[in-house]
């Protein structure tokens, strides 16, 4: 069994641009390859998991998000960054949706196709619905990143939050999480 950091897209690994469509709008948060490369020499695996709302609404294809996720994979490759899958819920809000966020459905997923222990995982976003999805499929913590939406999340919704962990960035969370894998193992 592995651990796993499941992250959301945009707003968490790169920045949220307001329905991503072409993979020149992709503008990757400052520091996340390398952290996401500490993590994953820790022997983590990683994976993205993604609502894409914008299929279903009609604003842009399932193809032009699986092109925008492919210059993703490909630029966080050339700084070794490997992402073991990437799930996208494609489906609009308010319609029937086996994956779509807070749908814990993919953390399962990757757990049975990967060999992966929810238990020792986490989960990473800057949206409620990231939180909840880590929370019901069972993840050791949850972390709301003030990147994206996640600063505007703390002020106004700070009582909801619950035992999220709450950090500045993705670099910050990474070496949050490794702190305390470190003490894990040094026990």
């Amino acid at each position: 069994m592995h651990p796993a950091i499941f992250l959301d897209r945009d707003g968490t690994i790169i920045e949220d641009r307001n329905y991503i469509s072409r993979p020149e709008e992709v503008v990757i948060m400052p520091g996340a390859p390398s952290a996401l490369c500490r993590l994953q020499a820790a022997g983590f695996k990683l994976f993205i998991v993604s609502n894409q709302s914008g299929v279903g609404r009609g604003y842009f294809t399932l193809a032009e998000v699986e092109k925008v996720n492919e210059h993703i994979r490909q630029e966080f490759g050339r700084e070794g960054v490997k992402f073991d899958k990437i799930y996208v819920a494609p489906e609009a809000p308010d319609t029937p949706s086996r994956g779509r966020k807070p749908s814990p459905q993919f953390l399962f997923d990757a757990r049975d196709e990967f060999g992966i222990d929810l238990a020792q995982s986490y989960m990473m976003g800057d949206k409620m619905i990231d939180l909840e999805c880590g929370w019901n499929a069972g993840v050791r913590r949850c972390i709301l990143v003030r990147t994206g939406y996640g600063a505007q999340l703390v002020r106004d919704r700070h009582g909801e939050l619950g035992s999220a962990v709450i950090m500045d960035d993705l670099p910050a969370a990474a070496s949050w999480i490794l702190a305390q894998t470190n003490s894990l193992t040094s026990h």
